[in-house]
């Protein structure tokens, strides 16, 4: 039997009192109220209602160090892109990892693998193969629906995989970015009752109205936080915070989930209602088995300094300290890596793109312009121009002084052709970017100011079977993620530290985007408007269709 001194925060009662906690067996047996002069708060975990470990770039155990340095005690993990990869195999290695370390991770099972059937994947997890997962007591969820189209129109497949999830009594997890009026009520009527994409205060509100919870999201590149904050005191039952996709860096150097505790307060916001999103919502929505510090709970509690400072200073989980004075508590031991990847290099020719017969001297009124992805720093969506290429020796290049840049993307699971097209505002001068992080399916991506730099980029690549590369074709930078091309084993730390020196290399080389990689990743997910590249060809999302790089006109 412990017990703990403090200032006992109440989320759920929503006051605050000097006390103290007592521990036995795991479980909270006592809250009482008594004088004393101990100055430090008392108060639940902390809760992340939606991530991908996978973005972490470190495995489930690892990832656990990370997160209980900041007063995480639990997380609602989707493990959509290790699936996209290497199918249930990839989800039984997230699982077992995870039980290595004491975080809770409540895993859901990937409704959308592959994301949409125009890009290749490594695996296929279809309406079968989700029902029989969705039997496992272990996967706790249906996890994001990214095909609203499939819901509103009433795909078959679609609709098994959400029946499935009502058959199993298991919560149904949204992914709607822009979905409004008609089309979202049919979304929701389908069972789905959350979504992490809303890019605009009116659209989380009418999907509150219409009985959604909304998950905040601040990640590394998707940040939402700063339009949505006000949803947490204007509608504080309905509201959650989570991370999505967030790096090594941003968990070690910003913080996690307490990072949004100290801003919202910053901005006002109630305390009560900001604990009732990071803990109070998520527990009781998805059900978790996370204490919410009454008697009876399993004692899932933190201490910090003051609530405006909220510096962790302990976490504990099922009543064990897991963390304490800057130091983490529990080993982990290396775990093998497991991967999937197939590609062979590449050469120059593989990446050479030459005008069409035609578009030069024949053609009146001159050459067409091209299709152009335009990048959105900190955001997923994409625009698209019509601009005119820069042509040299009878092939498209990239051409750095207007920042029209060649990106390709290729497959990693056969020696497929490079499809090619260009983007805007990544901001190169030279050198190039390249990763095996590209939602969904995680296939080879690539931007460069050359076809040289392109090819030397994804050559490193296929040497360290994934990861992410940055440099020029003479000098380049890695950082080798030996799990399904997403993750590392080694140390957060070390892996944030690397991640740290490819970016401030991306910087030297031009970039001008706040998370390049980030942002690079999601330039191949074919199921966020407006214009992407996968690795069948260039994708009109708004459409839902190939379209050709040069524009009709």
């Amino acid at each position: 039997m412990k017990k703990y001194p403090g200032i006992i925060v109440d989320a759920v009662s929503r006051r605050q009192f000097k006390g103290g906690i007592t521990v036995e067996d795991g479980k909270i047996i006592r809250v009482e109220e008594k004088e004393h002069d101990h100055e430090q708060y008392i108060l639940p975990g902390l809760v992340d209602a939606h991530v991908h470990i996978e973005s972490s770039m470190t495995v489930p155990s690892v990832f656990a160090r990370m997160a209980v340095a900041k007063g995480t005690v639990a997380v609602v993990s989707d493990p959509h892109e290790i699936a996209n990869v290497m199918g249930e195999e990839g989800i039984d290695y997230m699982l077992e990892d995870a039980q290595r370390s004491p975080l809770k991770v409540f895993f859901g099972v990937p409704s959308c693998v592959p994301a949409t059937p125009f890009e290749s994947a490594g695996a296929v997890l279809d309406a079968a193969a989700v029902d029989r997962l969705l039997a496992r007591n272990e996967l706790c969820y249906l996890s994001e629906m990214m095909n609203f189209p499939g819901v509103v129109l009433g795909f078959p497949e679609v609709i098994a995989k959400l029946e499935s999830a009502k058959k199993y009594g298991k919560v149904i997890d949204g992914h709607a970015p822009g979905l409004r009026g008609t089309d979202l009520q049919k979304y929701i009527r389908a069972g789905i009752s959350t979504d992490h994409e809303s890019f605009t205060y009116e659209e989380a509100a009418e999907k509150i109205k219409l009985g959604m919870k909304i998950l905040i999201r601040e990640g590394s590149s998707a940040r939402n936080f700063e339009t949505l904050y006000s949803l947490i005191d204007e509608y504080p039952e309905a509201v959650m915070l989570c991370t999505d996709d967030s790096h090594p860096d941003t968990l070690i150097y910003e913080g996690h989930i307490d990072k949004l505790i100290r801003r919202g307060q910053e901005k006002g916001l109630d305390i009560y209602n900001l604990l009732r999103a990071a803990v109070i919502n998520p527990v009781e929505h998805y059900g978790l088995d996370v204490g919410l510090m009454r008697e009876g709970d399993p004692a899932d509690f933190i201490i910090v300094d003051d609530l405006k400072s909220f510096n962790v200073l302990s976490t504990f989980i099922d009543g064990e300290c897991v963390y304490e004075n800057g130091k983490v508590l529990f080993p982990v031991e290396k775990v093998p890596a497991k991967n999937v990847f197939k590609r062979k290099k590449i050469s120059i020719d593989d990446v050479k793109l030459a005008v069409p017969a035609g578009e030069i001297g024949d053609r009146k009124g001159g050459m067409r312009k091209i299709r152009v992805i335009v990048a959105r720093d900190g955001e997923l969506v994409t625009g698209q121009e019509l601009i005119l290429p820069k042509v040299e020796n009878g092939n498209l290049v990239s051409d750095p002084g207007r920042d029209i840049l060649k990106i390709v993307v290729l497959s990693r699971y056969a020696d497929d052709p490079v499809q090619i097209g260009f983007i805007k505002n990544i901001g190169l001068k030279k050198g190039a970017i390249a990763s095996s992080i590209a939602h969904d399916s995680h296939n080879i991506i690539a931007v460069g100011a050359t076809d040289k730099d392109i090819v030397e980029a994804v050559n490193r690549l296929v040497e360290n079977k994934g990861g992410i590369v940055v440099g020029t074709a003479e000098n380049l930078l890695d950082l080798p993620l030996e799990v399904a091309g997403l993750m590392s084993t080694l140390e957060g730390a070390e892996v944030a530290s690397r991640y740290r020196l490819l970016n401030e290399e991306a910087r030297k080389l031009g970039n001008s985007l706040e998370s390049p990689f980030m942002t690079l990743a999601f330039m191949s997910l074919l199921v966020i408007p407006e214009l992407k590249l996968g690795d069948k060809g260039l994708f009109d999302v708004t459409k839902f269709e190939f379209v050709e790089l040069f524009s009709e006109v």
